[in-house]
């Protein structure tokens, strides 16, 4: 840090440009280079640009993320092309690899189990809680009646209020009520329209207790503490399985396709058992997951943080993916809850969103969960496959050979000596760092880089 800037108040006022004097100038020893950092990610055309910075409030500039292309995705006999957007480099070619893999036995089989959605009024009140039992199918129905001009467009593409129950929640701390509300929001992934209808809730709730004549005044007494959607939406569930003869396992080497099959299941296993395997083995499935998410613009925090809750649903966190052989059938599958949505939010906004959703034939929710299911376990089948026989680290270290190149500086014909002479030998950055150092000079000649000179007539063959 440049200096230790005062507090700066009022800053969200400022123009995008006094933001960025702002910052670079109490932050940064060469303010003229932080500037040149930042205006060089903004997009060339203005009009596209003030849409991004519009999404936020006091945005700078646009940090950009790849967005990698998935091919031969075979989902319910549908073929795919999936985006992902995602920084780590092993991730887009395992996913490709494994749908390539189960597109010639049979594609992957996926269904949406339900898209139910949760959002919840929490209030405390020191009432009697039989009178408001008796009064909830009459405050059910005034909620209906009260929002059914807001709900309409959502009714007439089959969603709205599914639900409304009262949970009485004083056993845990005292006063504590819930309306418990479920919902079905259609295409759209439905928080701004679940929670305004919560809070319009809460004030109908607040009415009726308050112009109670069977309540003392004390009673009528009521705290609308929060008003807000759940993240957690075990209901909202797709499945998503591949299955084959276990003897069409049969493209690694090294294991024979009964073999592989049991340290497979074995290791799925180990992930339902061990919690601290589980985290890295769903880490892995978010990895595909969170990509697709963040390619079709939807929220993958919440997608993320209802996952993991829901790998730990019984009280130990778990592997979200299963695997079993019957009868000498191999089946590989994941159960996951997915609120997403495709009308609304960013969808309509962002250019690659949009480019996304086409790209995926502008598929409806029920469609996008699906789909990211699918590369949610196409990712955990790579990862296991890897774990099982070759090691994890093989095909993820020489696609991390490229960061650790560029980090180098290394030349375009430096790079591909070093993909040809690292293609059979373990990589780490130390010895990648050494080689490009032979290569430009800094160290002692290395009889082994002969193969490697300027001239490459060895290399034809």
């Amino acid at each position: 840090m440049k200096n230790n800037p005062q507090p700066v108040s009022g800053f969200s006022k400022l123009s995008k440009e006094a933001k960025i004097e702002w910052l670079c100038s109490r932050f940064f020893a060469e303010p003229e280079q932080a500037y040149q950092v930042l205006s060089g990610y903004w997009h060339l055309d203005s009009a596209v640009q003030k849409v991004h910075d519009e999404f936020i409030e006091n945005t700078l500039t646009n940090f950009y993320m790849p967005y990698g292309l998935a091919p031969n995705f075979l989902i319910n006999e549908r073929s795919y092309a999936i985006p992902m957007v995602i920084e780590e480099s092993s991730v887009v070619a395992a996913a490709s690899k494994s749908a390539a893999f189960w597109a010639q036995r049979g594609g992957f089989k996926a269904e949406v189990l339900s898209t139910t959605k949760v959002g919840q009024v929490h209030f405390l009140w020191e009432g009697p809680s039989d009178w408001l039992r008796a009064e909830l199918p009459g405050l059910r129905q005034q909620i209906l009646e009260e929002t059914a001009s807001f709900t309409a467009n959502m009714r007439q593409r089959g969603g709205g209020i599914q639900s409304i129950a009262l949970v009485d929640k004083t056993h845990d701390e005292p006063g504590y009520f819930q309306l418990d509300f479920r919902f079905e929001t259609a295409d759209a992934m439905g928080a701004n329209f679940i929670n305004t209808l919560l809070e319009q809730s809460s004030k109908i709730l607040s009415r009726r207790i308050e112009s109670s004549t069977e309540l003392t005044s004390e009673q009528k007494r009521i705290q609308i503490l929060m008003c807000i959607l759940s993240n957690y939406t075990p209901e909202c569930l797709v499945r998503c399985e591949v299955s084959c003869a276990v003897e069409e396992l049969n493209d690694v080497p090294e294991l024979a396709p009964e073999e592989f099959a049991s340290k497979f299941l074995r290791a799925v296993r180990i992930a339902h058992l061990e919690p601290y395997r589980a985290v890295t083995h769903n880490k892995g499935i978010m990895n595909g997951i969170d990509s697709v998410v963040l390619a079709t613009g939807n929220d993958f925090r919440a997608v993320e943080a209802c996952a993991h809750a829901y790998a730990a649903k019984d009280g130990t966190y778990r592997s979200l993916t299963h695997a079993s052989v019957e009868n000498g059938v191999f089946r590989f599958w994941i159960e996951i809850p997915l609120a997403l949505g495709t009308v609304g939010g960013l969808t309509c906004l962002h250019p690659m969103v949009k480019f996304s959703h086409e790209l995926l034939g502008n598929p409806g929710a029920r469609d996008l969960m699906q789909i990211t299911a699918a590369v949610g376990l196409a990712q955990n089948f790579s990862a296991l496959k890897s774990l099982v026989s070759s090691g994890i680290q093989k095909g993820h270290m020489k696609m991390h050979l490229l960061n650790i190149l560029n980090q180098l500086g290394a030349s375009e014909a430096q790079k591909e000596k070093a993909k040809i002479y690292f293609s059979d030998k373990i990589i780490s950055f130390a010895e990648v760092k050494a080689f490009v150092d032979r290569l430009q000079g800094y160290g002692l000649p290395d009889p082994k880089l002969i193969l490697l000179s300027d001239d490459h007539s060895s290399l034809e063959s």
